[in-house]
């Protein structure tokens, strides 16, 4: 029997231990995708207990919890961060499976050096190992990101951003981690929500100027665009509940447009017009700038409409979707492709029976001379466990090249949550040292070498190109 999580944790064979601890173990990281505040960055910010940087804002444990019978008053409600805490540990002991608990106890033992499970019997001492350590200069915010050896993070931010503290960071020459923008314009592409024209006035302000046209949106949107370039913004991110899929024209949408800020909705098939016109224009806009565009697919939100109302987005209440992506995704991506206008793009869903979908569709659309040009990303959300990382890791090998994979990047809120890169790596070398173990590929650790050095970091390096 192995010991619970020791230096080999995830890794059953010779050569997966040598792949992780000589070529992917000290690699840095590029967070090219997470969801941290960058003033928090900007300003240093030092947690006054362990509660504050592993349960405020992380709707990952907060469903766990609900799920196990934890009060709403222990999770998000005003019950004391002790509380919260105790109910955490309650609930973990028992997430036996769930990636959670293995990121838990990494986070514990990599950033406090605590190897013990952490349950209900525990949880006092590492309460108070843990926050004797948090409040001190060692485990502020920057701290805790060059502990984990991370080169970039690359936020997630919307348009009508100011960015200022990527402005204030970009000055600062006492830290040296690149925290740049991703541009997030879902809110300019959610033409039927009821915040659209709300958020409209809110871009007008920003840019100082009318959007009465549809003509002027676009107008905003690509000074925008030119705004987040300047401030060293390499990416852009889409979070799309269907993929929109329609061949219109400019006066069509312009219309729409009009339509929807006189009515306030318009039909469905009308927004999906808007939404694949501007998505295009959008895409050219990258494609011009070299940016990579990310595409997060197939995600039903907020399902519970009584939480949702007391609580409001991004709380735990997301499930994935089975909406029909090949189709729309193909001519999405075609119609860029025919007019050389196809940016680098990362392609991921929520649900894993679209795995061989997009393993298949990003080979009709590689060239450019650009290794890896359209990506199957990582696995995503409710897909980022063991199970889930070796499905997509041996999909894109099954039907890609892994070899030009970017690799992991942590999708959270949390400054411990670097550890998953980690557990990633952890995952990709056992993968491949288990083909090596069993004749599918040589003992060539040259070969090998490169192959998880290159995925762990060199290839995203190379990819986004952060200048």
């Amino acid at each position: 029997m192995k010991k619970f999580m020791d230096e080999n944790f995830l890794l059953s064979n010779g050569v997966a231990e040598t792949l992780y601890h000589d070529y992917s173990e000290k690699m840095p990281i590029i967070d090219y995708h997470c969801h941290i505040n960058p003033q928090e960055i900007l300003e240093d910010k030092k947690f006054k207990n362990i509660t504050q940087v592993w349960l405020y804002g992380d709707h990952y444990k907060w469903r766990q919890m609900r799920t196990y019978g934890i009060d709403e008053k222990f999770i998000t409600g005003d019950g004391s961060d002790y509380e919260k805490f105790l109910a955490w540990a309650k609930t973990i002991s028992v997430a036996i499976g769930n990636p959670l608990y293995h990121w838990t106890h990494l986070e514990l033992k990599r950033f406090f050096g605590i190897d013990e499970p952490l349950n209900e019997k525990t949880a006092p001492d590492i309460w108070e190992k843990v926050n004797a350590m948090i409040t001190g200069d060692e485990f502020s915010v920057r701290e805790l990101i060059k502990k984990s050896n991370v080169k970039v993070i690359c936020t997630t931010d919307d348009p009508i951003d100011s960015l200022e503290y990527h402005l204030g960071l970009k000055e600062d020459k006492s830290f040296d981690v690149k925290v740049l923008p991703t541009f997030r314009p879902d809110k300019a592409l959610g033409i039927n929500k009821t915040t659209f024209k709300e958020w409209i006035s809110s871009l007008e302000k920003v840019i100082d100027g009318e959007i009465k046209t549809y003509d002027e949106l676009l107008a905003a949107l690509k000074m925008r665009v030119e705004f987040f370039n300047e401030v060293g913004c390499k990416v852009s991110d889409h979070a799309l509940d269907f993929v929109p899929n329609a061949v219109t024209s400019i006066e069509e949408v312009r219309d729409i447009f009009e339509k929807v800020l006189i009515e306030g909705s318009v039909s469905f098939e009308e927004e999906n017009k808007y939404r694949a016109f501007t998505l295009k224009y959008l895409g050219k806009l990258y494609s011009d700038l070299g940016w990579a565009m990310q595409l997060h697919m197939n995600c039903v939100r907020d399902n519970n409409t009584t939480m949702f109302n007391k609580l409001g987005p991004d709380t735990g209440f997301d499930a994935l979707n089975d909406t029909e992506i090949a189709v729309p995704l193909s001519r999405l991506l075609d119609s860029l492709n025919v007019e050389g206008a196809l940016p680098k793009t990362i392609i991921y869903s929520l649900n894993p029976t679209d795995n061989s979908t997009i393993g298949t569709l990003i080979g009709c659309f590689q060239g450019d001379g650009i290794k890896g040009k359209i990506q199957f990303g990582s696995a995503w959300w409710f897909n980022d466990h063991k199970i889930g990382m070796e499905d997509q890791i041996k999909t894109l090998a099954n039907l890609g090249l892994l070899s030009a994979f970017v690799g992991m990047l942590t999708d959270s809120r949390s400054f411990l949550s670097y550890t998953r890169h980690e557990y990633f790596r952890r995952i990709l070398c056992n993968v491949i040292g288990e083909w090596v173990e069993n004749g599918e590929f040589p003992n060539d650790m040259d070969s090998l070498g490169k192959i998880i050095s290159d995925i762990s970091y060199n290839n995203a390096e190379k990819y986004f190109d952060f200048k």
